[in-house]
């Protein structure tokens, strides 16, 4: 079932029973909050179940370009897209979100993976080391950390 994220309150709807449920909603709210900021978009995920080919590219893209395998799994996924540009959130159960920014139909497109944690969370170990995260305050998610890597190969 989709759910439309509210990006003024911070709502746990399909995050009951996650350790961080309070505080991905939070980061979740915050990433609404901006697509429709900048987009006018309505943030809306989906199940995991429902786009597992989604997951299937993100997985590729990770194991590929980073040799990157998450122990923690996909819940949820909201995908911006127009005609410039294809932009997937992937909302994992451990309080991470991971996005892919790719601008299409550009001579010199944008193409990167990013990576945000949301508070309290720990840096999984398949990241320890491989990042460094960045700061960020929020009034809906509190403190976000984040970090982003190019991707080098076509993905689409």
């Amino acid at each position: 079932m989709s759910y439309e994220v509210d990006f003024k309150n911070v709502e746990t709807v399909g995050l009951e029973g996650l350790p961080l449920a309070k505080e991905l909603a939070g980061l979740r709210a915050n990433e609404a909050r901006y697509f429709w900021k900048k987009y006018k978009f309505i943030y809306t995920t989906y199940p995991a179940s429902e786009m597992q080919k989604e997951i299937a590219w993100l997985n590729k893209i990770l194991l590929d370009e980073r040799e990157i395998v998450f122990q923690a799994k996909v819940i949820e996924v909201a995908i911006y897209e127009d005609d410039k540009l294809y932009w997937p959130d992937f909302i994992f159960d451990n309080g991470m979100i991971i996005n892919v920014l790719y601008e299409k139909n550009v001579e010199k497109p944008k193409r990167a993976v990013g990576i945000k944690l949301c508070e309290g969370m720990a840096v999984p170990d398949e990241l320890q080391g491989k990042f460094k995260f960045a700061h960020q305050r929020s009034k809906l998610a509190g403190t976000i950390r984040g970090s982003y890597f190019n991707l080098h190969q076509d993905w689409l």
